[in-house]
C-alpha cells in the first residue's frame, strides 16, 4: 500500500497558492474562451445579416414569390438571361434585390408577394365581397387572420348560398378562372321547396330559357331518388344567379344552395365555415387545367 505523504506545515500554505491559482488561471482561460465563441458567433451573424438583411430577398425567390415558376427553374431563367432587373439583364444566380427594385420577365414587371390560394366552406348568411356597406358579415371576415397577405373571393356565391369558394391575391388566376372562355366546372347540390317531376328534370336537361338567354346544364339528376326534392346540377355558367333562376323559371323555389365541388376542389374534410390552404398538389392541378 503506498504511504501518504506528508506535506511539511511551512509549505502548506504555498500549495494552496498554487492551487488556487490554477483554479483562477483556468477560469480565466474558460471565460476568454466562451467570450470568443460568442464574439465569432456574433461576427457570423453580422455577415449573414450584411448579405441578405430582412428587407431583401434572392432573385429566384422574389421570381418563385411572383407566381412565375419554382426556384430552381428561376435560377435557368436568369442563367438564360430571361430576367431584368432595374433594367438591366441579369445572369448571376444568388443576385440579391429589394422590395424597391423593378424585376422583369418577358417584358412584364412582377410582383414579388408571395401567392396565397384558400378554400373556405362559406356558411349562409355571408356576403361574398372585400366589404359590405350595410355591416353585414364577408368571406373576408372569416378568413382574415389566415395570412398577412390581402385576399379576394373570386368569383361569388349569394349572401345565403353555401359551399365552396376560392380566395386568393393571384390576380392573374382569378381573371382566367371567372372569364366565361375557361368554363369553370361547379356542381349544386339544390333543396327545393316541392318535388322535381321528371318532367322537369327532363326540360332543364335540355335547357331553359331564361331572360338573358338559354341555359344547358352539363349534367342534372336526383341526388336522392327517394328524396325528389333534392338535386345535383353540374354547370360551368357564370351568370348571377343562375341555378336558383333555373328553377324558380319553372315554379320551382330553392330552399338551400350548397356548392359542393368548384374546378377539381370539393368539401372532403372542410366543415361549414372553416377555411384550408390549397395543397402544392391543388394549386398546380389548377394552373394546369387554366394552361389548357
Amino acid at each position: 500500500m503506498a504511504k501518504k505523504v506528508k506535506i511539511p506545515k511551512k509549505y502548506k500554505s504555498s500549495v494552496r497558492r498554487s492551487r488556487n491559482e490554477r483554479f483562477q488561471e483556468g477560469h480565466r482561460s474558460k471565460n476568454n474562451e466562451n467570450t470568443e465563441k460568442k464574439e465569432h458567433s456574433l461576427k457570423k451573424e453580422h455577415i449573414i445579416y450584411k448579405k441578405n438583411p430582412p428587407d431583401k430577398m434572392r432573385l429566384n425567390k422574389y421570381i418563385s414569390n411572383s407566381g412565375v415558376c419554382s426556384r430552381r427553374e428561376a435560377d435557368n431563367l436568369i442563367k438564360k438571361g430571361d430576367i431584368k432587373v432595374n433594367g438591366k439583364t441579369i445572369t448571376e444566380v444568388g443576385t440579391i434585390v429589394s422590395p424597391t427594385d423593378v424585376v422583369e420577365y418577358q417584358g412584364e414587371k412582377l410582383n414579388p408577394e408571395k401567392k396565397v390560394y384558400l378554400l373556405l366552406n362559406k356558411p349562409k348568411d355571408t356576403v361574398t365581397t372585400a366589404r359590405d356597406p350595410e355591416g353585414r358579415r364577408t368571406v373576408i371576415d372569416i378568413v382574415k387572420n389566415a395570412c398577412p397577405q390581402r385576399l379576394y373571393p373570386v368569383g361569388r356565391l349569394d349572401r345565403n348560398t353555401t359551399g365552396l369558394l376560392l380566395l386568393t391575391n393571384d390576380g392573374e388566376l382569378a381573371k382566367k378562372l371567372t372569364h366565361p372562355s375557361f368554363e369553370a366546372k361547379k356542381i349544386y347540390h339544390v333543396f327545393l321547396d316541392k318535388k322535381l317531376t321528371p318532367e322537369d328534370l327532363e326540360t332543364i336537361a335540355s335547357g331553359v330559357e331564361l331572360e338573358d338567354g338559354t341555359i344547358k346544364p352539363d349534367a342534372i339528376n336526383y341526388v336522392d331518388p327517394k328524396d325528389l326534392k333534392q338535386a345535383g346540377i353540374e354547370i360551368h355558367s357564370g351568370r348571377n344567379r343562375v341555378v336558383r333562376r333555373i328553377f324558380e323559371h319553372l315554379g320551382y323555389k330553392v330552399e338551400k344552395l350548397d356548392r359542393v365541388y368548384y374546378v377539381g376542389l370539393t368539401k372532403k374534410n372542410l366543415p361549414r365555415g372553416k377555411w384550408r390552404f390549397l395543397s402544392d398538389r391543388e394549386i398546380m392541378y389548377l394552373k394546369a387545367e387554366l394552361s389548357k
